[in-house]
Order: C-alpha cells, then structure tokens, then sequence
C-alpha cells in the first residue's frame, strides 16, 4: 500500500508540474477555452499513459541497443518543440473576418507529442525504473494505470489555468505578450535537454 502511495505523489508531482505539454496546454485553455482544448487534454493524458505502458514493456531497449537513437530523439524533440513555440506565439485570436492564425492541438498530435516530449520520456522512464525495476507485467500495468489516473486532473489543471487567464487577455496586445511569454517559458523548458 505504502508503494502505491509514493507511485501516487510520483505521477502527481510529475505530471502536475510544468513541462511542454502543461504549457502548451495552458495556451490552448486561454487562447481556445476548455471544450476546444479537450481533445488536446485526451491526447497528451491517453498517449502519455501508452507510452508508460510501452516503455513498461520494453521499448527502451531499442535505446540501450542503438544508444545513436536517443541522441537523434532529443535533437528531433528540440527541433519540434522550438516549432512548437513559434506556433504558440504566432497564435492569438482572429479579429473580425480574419482567417485563425491557428487552432487547438488534436487529439492524435497531442498523442504522437508524447513520443517527442523529454519530459514525457524523463517521467516514464523513471517511473519504470523506480516502480517496475522488473518490468514483470503486474508491476508495469499498476504503474500505467496509477498515471492514468492521476495525469488527466493534474493536466486539467493547467488548461483551467488558462482559461481563467483569457478573462485578462482582454486585448490583442495581451494575447500577443501571453502567448510570446508561453512561447518562450516552452523554449527555456529545453534547457536541461539542450545542456544534458
């Protein structure tokens, strides 16, 4: 029981605290609201929860036999996610007879992100190695379904976050410093990668 425990506060802290995908989801949540947002919310909880299960399994050996691959993972994340960025800062809403600029993530992106988000990475591994040192399938299910369950409320949070800030981003120049600040608060998210 004490060990479901700590692997509760380990997927809460975790998945609570910022990343690419909290802060991504906190632009959705202002820039589009919470019903938009929501595909974007299923996609990073029930792809991330995937992953868990998959690193659970085994694919992580495929880094430990091609020790190259990692490599080209964090430059093809960093890459992605700088793109990402300009994304973010580029979006904002449209004024009168405007094309959007942009729209909410989907449901697929957002699942297929997991797979280039380094923090995502950092949190499934860890969580294998720390609850499944075994990988034995009883463990790696309790630890993909403890993340299930605690990963979508903790996200949710942050699209909530969002959505309250729209309330101030009363004007085109607010949405504009907004979105240039999320923009870059996901660049700085890169820092431990770019230097790791």
């Amino acid at each position: 029981m004490e060990i479901l425990f700590t692997l509760g506060l380990f997927a809460l802290v975790s998945s609570i605290t910022p990343g690419p995908n909290n802060l991504m989801l906190m632009s959705s949540g202002a820039n589009f609201g919470l019903r938009k947002t929501m595909p974007h919310m299923l996609g990073v909880a029930l792809g991330f929860t995937f992953m868990v299960f998959l690193v659970g399994l085994g694919i992580i050996q495929l880094f430990d036999r091609f020790p190259a691959s990692y490599e080209v993972l964090k430059w093809f994340s960093v890459i992605y996610l700088t793109y990402l960025a300009y994304k973010i800062a580029r979006s904002g809403k449209p004024t009168e007879g405007e094309k959007p600029k942009s729209k909410p993530m989907t449901f697929m992106q957002a699942a297929v992100f997991q797979w280039v988000n380094p923090k995502a990475w950092t949190m499934a591994l860890s969580a294998i190695s720390l609850y499944a040192p075994e990988r034995d399938f009883a463990s790696v299910l309790i630890v993909t379904l403890i993340f299930g369950l605690v990963n979508f409320p903790s996200i949710s949070v942050w699209v909530v976050m969002g959505q309250q800030i729209q309330r101030f981003l009363t004007s085109a120049v607010k949405l504009k410093v907004f979105n240039y600040s999320m923009a870059s608060l996901l660049l700085l998210s890169l820092y431990p990668v770019v230097i790791g």
